[in-house]
């Protein structure tokens, strides 16, 4: 029987902003009472590296040091638990002993792992493999465009990959996501709306460096459904949403790029429009971490007006003011279920505005792809993210689709890589199938 008191003395350090997130000695505690919760449970066993290593730190601690639970565990045991968490969110969701779920002990463990990295990082410095992850918008205003070809070749070029990850430990196995030979901003400032775009309003399109960037096509179709569907769409001025600065515990960057964000979002709150967020990861930080980063009204206002792209379709759907317009449908499709939506904790609205298209039956897939931000791509780490996919490459196998979906881009990546499948985001097949998808080079 564990010695471990599981009800935390005080309620847990999460606030970067407040002192206790910063004392080593108060996350000592709250690791070491948090993961004995979890090791008595153990109901998470199956989710990710973590809790198997935990797991047999504290059973090690039991048969050789005589401990009742994880009273023992230290700081290399703590970092190997953070370093091996991906932070999907999985065990938050599913975990009964949740602040969400009204329970007194409070567990947290995807906050308490990120507040180790975050005091690891302050202490020993963001490693280099996590500096370059953690700033994928510079590296995408300088390749984006023109330079994107050349840069596609190099990224496919098999030695120039080895060489990477011996420098910067970016696997060369995991597929990159390309640049586009135009940025989503240029595009957009190039075309004419649609007919009828702006009778319901205008929504702000936070298009994330992935569809600044990588996939313009993504953002592109976003803006061409939302005019098909009445509103008239802008960019404002943004940056990455600093979730990759946030995996490489770098609290400081990910607050100036939550700073940078709401104030040129929250004018646009000001203005009365939506916010609309097109990958899971950034929309998740805008409505939960960015009000934690900087604890202002400004912050938790650009978060109450924030959407999914999907969701705002669903609203829609839902009260029959939803274009039905539609030239086509997407056939059998395999929905993956992304994680960082599932933590949003809005459904799955992509799956209830695709059964809307006609000739479409989708079935969903709800496995992690292990990517998750920056993770899934470490050199260290790309073979067992691969194993932890599994379930998501079988699932999707099991459907033999016609087409694969996923709201998350960098789970398109795994799926390329492991079902050889082109998944598209929703709002590209609802392009499709209204007629209006863009052709990109």
């Amino acid at each position: 029987m564990s010695k471990l008191n599981p009800n935390p003395k005080h309620p847990p350090a999460l606030d970067p902003n407040g002192e206790r997130f910063w004392d080593p000695r108060d996350l000592e505690r709250e690791m070491r009472r948090m993961l004995d919760i979890c090791h008595n449970c153990r109901m998470c066993v199956g989710y990710c590296g973590t809790f198997p290593d935990v797991f047999a730190r504290v059973d090690r601690d039991i048969d050789r040091r005589g401990a009742s639970g994880a009273e023992l565990l230290g700081a290399v045991d703590f970092a190997s638990a953070t370093d091996l968490c991906w932070q999907c969110k999985v065990c938050y969701i599913k975990c009964p002993y949740t602040r969400d779920e009204g329970h007194e002990w409070l567990v947290d463990i995807p906050r308490l792992l990120m507040r180790e990295k975050a005091q690891r990082a302050r202490r020993l410095g963001v490693t280099v493999q996590d500096r370059v992850l953690g700033e994928p918008q510079l590296l995408g205003k300088v390749t984006a465009g023109r330079m994107a070809p050349v840069a596609n070749f190099v990224n496919a070029n098999r030695l120039v990959r080895r060489a990477v990850e011996a420098v910067a430990g970016i696997a060369a196995e995991f597929p990159l996501p390309p640049f586009g030979t135009q940025s989503f901003e240029s595009w957009l400032a190039k075309r004419e709306p649609l007919p009828g775009a702006g009778s319901r309003g205008k929504v702000a399109l936070f298009a994330t460096c992935l569809g600044d960037y990588n996939f313009p096509r993504i953002a592109a179709c976003a803006a061409m459904v939302l005019e098909k569907n009445g509103w008239s769409v802008v960019r404002p001025e943004q940056t990455c949403c600093g979730m990759p600065n946030l995996d490489g515990g770098d609290v400081d960057a990910a607050r100036a790029k939550a700073r940078a964000n709401v104030e040129s979002l929250a004018a646009e709150v000001r203005a009365g429009h939506k916010i609309v967020s097109l990958q899971p990861t950034c929309g998740y930080m805008i409505r939960k971490e960015w009000p934690e980063l900087l604890g202002s009204d400004h912050a938790r206002a650009v978060a109450a007006a924030t959407l999914d792209v999907m969701e705002l379709l669903e609203h829609q759907r839902r009260d029959k003011t939803l274009s039905r317009d539609f030239a086509s449908g997407a056939g059998k499709v395999a929905y993956h279920a992304a994680c960082h939506l599932r933590a949003q904790k809005i459904g799955y609205p992509a799956v209830r505005v695709l059964n809307a298209l006609p000739d479409t039956e989708v079935e969903i897939v709800e496995q992690c792809s292990a990517v998750d931000g920056t993770w899934g791509m470490k050199a260290q780490y790309y073979e067992m993210g691969r194993r932890y996919a599994r379930k998501l490459t079988r699932g999707i196998e099991a459907i033999a689709p016609e087409t694969a979906v996923t709201d998350c881009a960098l789970a398109a990546r795994r799926i390329l890589a492991e079902n050889g499948l082109a998944a598209k985001h929703p709002i590209e097949v609802m392009a499709e199938a209204y007629g209006v998808a863009p052709t990109f080079s």
